[in-house]
């Protein structure tokens, strides 16, 4: 395995790797949240208790998952630049935290639209809440330390070292309505147990759940490439690539 990701430290490899994998990223992230979007707002039943506001849940709830799965990819691919000094894997980290910022704001505003009607208010100091918007801080910290050295090493080291810190913030997300009071509603999805929920509202929720990891998996690509071309511009394949697309 090692000798595997070791193979694609070489910026080349993994920039043509990345244009192998962007396009079957796109369109499956393109077509599962199709899917996922129009079964869940258009023909999924009516909550008999929330009626058709619930239907949030089909933008939320992925954006809630897939904002800490981003930044688990963001700690690990920090944690692998940090242990075995790879370059590739601190761009791949600087490339996710973005996106992750993005995601869990649209997890806390959807949330927070959601809990309008629903608790009356738009927001409350409710344990998961304050730990997403926690991972949201985290994220703009992971960004903002990237941006402050000149030293791209230096900066790769200490954006690293807070996503590693950060992770700690995940499992209270996780676990915050089981181990406190709380407004927010326990988990629906389980997978040691029946969901709670019907499979007409479970399925196009799993739909969006994996095609919101695809469309980040898809931007984190293009991201990833763009900084392997800012970081290796002057080599001899860097060159000829943009002269390639020049003629293009």
């Amino acid at each position: 395995m090692w000798k595997w990701l070791h193979s694609y430290a070489d910026p080349e490899k993994a920039y043509n790797l990345s244009s192998k994998l962007l396009p079957w990223f796109s369109l499956l992230a393109l077509l599962f949240i199709s899917v996922g979007t129009i079964w869940g707002l258009m023909f999924a039943p009516t909550d008999y208790q929330q009626g058709d506001s619930y239907r949030i849940i089909f933008i939320h709830v992925p954006a809630a998952s897939m904002s800490m799965a981003a930044y688990m990819g963001m700690a690990t691919a920090a944690f692998i630049g940090l242990v075995w000094q790879i370059k590739a894997a601190d761009w791949v980290a600087a490339s996710i935290a973005p996106i992750g910022a993005v995601i869990t704001f649209i997890a806390l505003f959807t949330g927070a639209t959601w809990g309008k009607p629903m608790w009356g208010t738009w927001w409350v100091w409710d344990a998961r809440l304050t730990a997403e918007l926690v991972l949201l801080f985290l994220y703009l910290g992971v960004i903002s330390l990237y941006a402050s050295f000149e030293d791209k090493v230096l900066a790769a080291r200490a954006a690293g070292i807070l996503a590693i810190v950060g992770v700690i913030n995940i499992p209270i997300i996780k676990y915050s309505v089981d181990w406190w009071s709380s407004l927010h509603q326990p988990s629906t999805i389980k997978i040691t147990e029946k969901s709670s929920m019907s499979s007409e509202m479970l399925y196009p929720l799993l739909i969006n759940i994996v095609g919101f990891g695809l469309m980040i998996g898809a931007i984190t690509i293009v991201r990833f490439k763009s900084e392997i071309l800012a970081r290796n511009g002057m080599r001899p394949w860097v060159r000829a690539l943009a002269k390639q697309e020049g003629v293009s």
